[in-house]
């Protein structure tokens, strides 16, 4: 399961990678289509999408590698066994808070697909498959504040200063 999780995590990261290199190109189109004087229709939103996607499938891995800004002002006061408890309730509150977003983000892929919802912009682009990035990404981060959870609760874990588990001894 560890090895199934981590290639998970892995794969929303090499997601996150190939979304910046999107940008890149993108980027690269608009200013090479200005020097020749040809305007490419839609390249901002595409360049908008493409940073949504990268941020959000870069979010669980980001936290499993102990990236994500924590305050642990408390954390680091607590004795031992009032940490544990502080890491329990965070951990709880991030679970619930992330599963609530992924919800609404795959509620919200779902209404814009099923009434069709497009874009504002000029590329018109049916706004459920740059949402279904989102979706995926809260999901997986989900998936990754649980995964930290019941390590915490088994024994497995406890969370550093930087985020990342630490085995417990």
């Amino acid at each position: 399961m560890r090895r199934l999780l981590d290639g998970l995590y892995d794969g929303c990261a090499w997601a996150a990678a190939v979304s910046m290199v999107a940008i890149l190109l993108v980027i690269l189109v608009q200013v090479f289509g200005s020097a020749i004087g040809v305007y490419v229709r839609g390249t901002d939103a595409y360049a908008g999408y493409a940073m949504a996607s990268a941020s959000f499938f870069a979010l669980a891995h980001t936290l499993t590698r102990g990236e994500h800004i924590r305050v642990t002002l408390f954390m680091d006061k607590a004795p031992p066994g009032l940490r544990r408890v502080l890491e329990l309730w965070c951990l709880g509150a991030a679970v619930a808070l992330s599963a609530a977003f992924a919800y609404y983000s795959w509620d919200m892929v779902w209404w814009s697909y099923a009434y069709n919802d497009v874009s504002s912009a000029q590329d018109e682009t049916p706004l459920w498959i740059p949402q279904l990035t989102m979706a995926i990404g809260v999901t997986v981060l989900t998936v990754a504040f649980l995964d930290q959870l019941v390590a915490v609760l088994t024994g497995r874990g406890m969370a550093q200063d930087d985020g990342s588990l630490k085995a417990m001894e």
